[in-house]
């Protein structure tokens, strides 16, 4: 059984629109030991919400994990992982932190109270009220 993920992304870095264009990239660079935990229990053929930080605060679009957990060179060291994501679907409308923080069956998600975490597990039903809020069935 599949298991849902929040990834976040500054959209000027890397966006959901990029990875739709490139069909595949790999999710590098964290640097954060709880978001390094968490990129390590991601398993093939999870599924992630990409989630865009900075001005534009929402979730933009789903995608799918290709290849688990492999190192990620850091030249100043540290033990860190990055995975391998594809693009499923853009979401139809973009769902923002302010409707995300107004539905009550997201009151829970992991992003409202880590909201610097850049890889985060959620539940099916917090993925698929998203959804549903996106425009997707």
């Amino acid at each position: 059984m599949a298991n849902f993920w929040l990834f976040k992304s500054e959209p000027e870095t890397y966006s959901f629109s990029q990875l739709l264009k490139d069909k595949r990239t790999n999710w590098n660079d964290v640097r954060n030991y709880q978001a390094r935990n968490y990129l390590r229990k991601v398993e093939k053929g999870d599924h992630a919400l990409i989630y865009h930080s900075g001005d534009d605060k929402a979730v933009v679009g789903i995608s799918e994990c290709i290849k688990t957990a492999y190192p990620d060179i850091d030249p100043e060291g540290g033990d860190w992982v990055q995975i391998d994501l594809k693009p499923i679907e853009a979401l139809k409308a973009p769902v923002t932190l302010a409707t995300i923080k107004a539905t009550a069956a997201l009151k829970d998600i992991p992003l409202i109270k880590q909201s610097r975490l850049s890889c985060m597990p959620i539940t099916k039903t917090h993925f698929e009220t998203i959804k549903k809020l996106g425009g997707l069935k």
